[in-house]
């Protein structure tokens, strides 16, 4: 079948309720809902007539959490291709005009919390390989769809996955880059700094060592670094360091109810991005220079660089992966067949930022992948959106790699 024909049986309608009922499900991190929409892909998977297997595993917490998994066995021969995406949403933030739940659909875009990040590429790959099931196609190589959970939490689900056994040949992670080909994103890792100064009345300030003003004086610092031993300039661009908690007071309880007194103690929270062939240990050694200087502005301040994540929760790795690569290729390819334009790629948007369950799939297995998916403009915002012609085409993208990595039998 001409691949022009194929793409051209997408049902849409079908595909944007299938997409809707997604958004229906609150699927929020660590909740009920979460579980549920879980089992709800389990029987999806079940009743598309591919393996399916509800993977349970420990969330660490004594309960349990679960993934959906499915495999379209190929008839042999061919490549192996995986998909992975998460199911589990951010909480609903103020500022909604629109019920983030209701899965609602205009003319141009499809509403919901979690839509962008990311159930519509989820769903672009359930719906791309149900079209190419419907048309009667079968592959060589064998397709695997992951619906994993905790991918908020550090990727604990897709590190469960990988655990239990699944891999193939390549992968595609369909985190929202509105249809770009990230080729590279970066490794995130928390770190949390403690500034302790030596307080005195507001009368006798000029006698302190103010850790606020310290604090001031350093997060500048820190969100305009970039560290060292960046393997090139497209490396380089996807260092950063934000600082997103800061808590001054007095003492390590914090008291704030003597604001007449200079504060003594701040906390900064933070997370350092860096590139593949950058380590932890030498972006922290980098960080603790700037801590070192920070000292020497301020005679008697303490300053004590803490490089820990959250607790029980790992890392998320850098990723990589060639230009050349033939997974890249054939998405490439695909886009071009869709769009009738070469596909951008590189590492040129916000989304080098991410961490991402592409980082274990690479890091773990070793595996070529890319990261493109639906979303990423209203990514994570009040009313979350997804462009429709963005959803269909990233469906009709997904069927034509499946079919040039995996061949048709």
């Amino acid at each position: 079948m001409d691949p022009k024909d194929l793409i051209n049986r997408v049902d849409e309608k079908a595909c944007l309720d299938f997409l809707s009922m997604m958004v229906q499900h609150r699927s929020h991190s660590e909740t009920e809902g979460e579980k549920e929409l879980a089992k709800v892909m389990a029987k999806e998977l079940e009743a598309l007539g591919v393996v399916s297997d509800l993977q349970a595993f420990d969330d660490g917490k004594g309960g349990t959490r679960y993934n959906a998994i499915g495999t379209w066995k190929g008839q042999g021969g061919g490549k192996s291709l995986l998909f992975n995406g998460h199911l589990d949403t951010n909480p609903v933030t103020e500022g909604w005009t629109v019920d983030p739940v209701g899965g609602i659909v205009d003319d141009k875009f499809i509403y919901g919390i979690g839509v962008s990040n990311m159930k519509a590429g989820d769903a672009a790959y359930f719906c791309a390989l149900k079209t190419l099931k419907d048309a009667g196609i079968k592959l060589k190589g064998d397709v695997i769809l992951t619906f994993v959970v905790g991918e908020l939490q550090g990727g604990v689900g897709t590190y469960n996955a990988i655990k239990a056994g699944y891999k193939a040949d390549y992968f595609i992670n369909s985190e929202p880059t509105d249809l770009y080909a990230l080729t590279m994103h970066a490794e995130g890792s928390g770190f949390t700094i403690e500034l302790t100064g030596d307080t005195r009345h507001l009368s006798k300030r000029e006698e302190a060592v103010d850790a606020i003003m310290a604090a001031c004086d350093l997060i500048p610092r820190l969100n305009a670094m970039t560290f060292s031993g960046a393997l090139s300039p497209a490396h380089e661009s996807i260092n950063r360091v934000h600082c997103g908690v800061v808590h001054g007071a007095l003492g390590r309880n914090l008291e704030e109810w003597r604001p007449p007194q200079v504060a003594d103690f701040v906390v900064i929270r933070g997370t350092a991005r860096y590139a593949p062939g950058q380590t932890f240990e030498g972006a922290m050694k980098d960080m603790q220079v700037e801590l070192d200087a920070l000292e020497q502005r301020f005679p008697g301040l303490k300053a004590k660089l803490i490089p820990k994540d959250r607790d029980n929760v790992p890392n998320m790795p850098a990723f990589e992966v060639s230009p050349e690569s033939p997974i890249v290729k054939a998405i490439n390819k695909a886009y071009e067949t869709v769009r009738g334009v070469p596909q951008p790629t590189g590492v040129d948007i916000p989304s080098r930022f991410y961490g991402s369950d592409a980082g274990h799939l690479y890091h773990e297995l070793g595996m070529q992948g890319i990261v493109c998916g639906p979303g990423g403009r209203y990514n994570t915002m009040p009313d979350e959106r997804v462009d429709i012609v963005d959803f269909i085409d990233m469906i009709k993208v997904y069927m034509l790699a499946m079919i040039e990595v995996c061949e048709v039998a």
